[in-house]
């Protein structure tokens, strides 16, 4: 069997691994930009937490509805956005930080949605929450990922000067009035929506892995921005493919596969990348 027909046969016999791979380009084309504005923004905790935090609307939309996809989608945006809210309520008012607070919420949130799930379901319903099933994704997913994407793209596209401003020069953003507040509450809502379409595919546990890791990767190549997100992309794409075709090969679990992929390409550019990696620290020795 040739190289192009160990990579190609899986999507053109089977029709769920077309699926699982589409499923992987639009979180990747649609979430990985959101991932590099939060590495940018030092907001990888707070997507951990949110990742984690949508878990119990999710569970109740379930326990209420079953896996119907509209419940579940507005259970887990309720969910998401009243951690938030709880998490800036904290921070505001008592002397813990914003780390603690996301931690403390997001670990209770954790903790009340596998209880709830455990309580109106079975061990696979509470397995599919945490880690998903992206080679069992219909065409209802897939259409509320591409909806989820492409209502990404458009407002990163109008927001795009205001967020790249206040990634690199919050004060001066402040200052100028650009609308610091109103670009950051969209990007949160963007980020929280785009948690939930990849908790279709990957679950709640690794439903940002497609999102943090590429971009996390592709910072060790390049240090313009408008050069970052599309290799962020094309790393999603890669650490995808990757993933998919090895999961296939090897039986083991398709989303842990492709976040594995992400993560391993993630720490080859931090030892080889041309920017800030231990290659360039050695280098500089030199």
């Amino acid at each position: 069997m040739t190289p192009s027909e160990l990579i190609l046969d899986p999507f053109t016999q089977y029709a769920f691994m077309r699926r699982a791979l589409a499923a992987c380009v639009i979180l990747a084309i649609g979430g990985t930009p959101l991932g590099v504005f939060m590495t940018l923004r030092r907001m990888t905790l707070m997507g951990d937490a949110m990742s984690h935090a949508i878990l119990p609307g999710v569970a109740l939309a379930f326990a209420s509805f079953g896996l119907a996809l509209l419940p579940m989608t507005l259970g887990g945006l309720a969910a998401g956005v009243f951690v938030a809210l709880c998490a800036m309520f904290l921070t505001r008012f008592t002397r813990m930080k914003e780390d603690a607070s996301f931690t403390l919420l997001y670990l209770m949130s954790l903790a009340a949605g596998v209880i709830i799930i455990s309580l109106k379901g079975s061990n696979v319903d509470l397995m599919h929450m945490l880690f998903g099933n992206i080679l069992a994704i219909d065409k209802d997913s897939l259409t509320l990922m591409a909806g989820v994407a492409c209502v990404t793209l458009f407002t990163l596209a109008g927001f795009y000067r205001g967020l790249v401003i206040d990634c690199f020069d919050p004060d001066f953003a402040y200052a100028a009035k650009r609308g610091r507040s109103w670009a950051s509450l969209i990007f949160f809502v963007l980020l929280v929506t785009n948690l939930i379409a990849a908790f279709q595919a990957l679950g709640t546990l690794m439903a940002l892995g497609l999102m943090i890791l590429p971009a996390i990767a592709a910072r060790f190549w390049t240090q313009n921005i408008d050069t970052l997100i599309p290799l962020s992309i094309l790393c999603a794409l890669a650490a995808s493919l990757t993933g998919l075709l090895i999961s296939y090969y090897t039986q083991i679990p398709a989303g842990p596969a492709v976040v594995l992929a992400a993560g391993t390409l993630s720490l080859f550019s931090a030892l080889s990348g041309t920017h800030g990696s231990v290659y360039a620290y050695v280098r500089n020795l030199d």
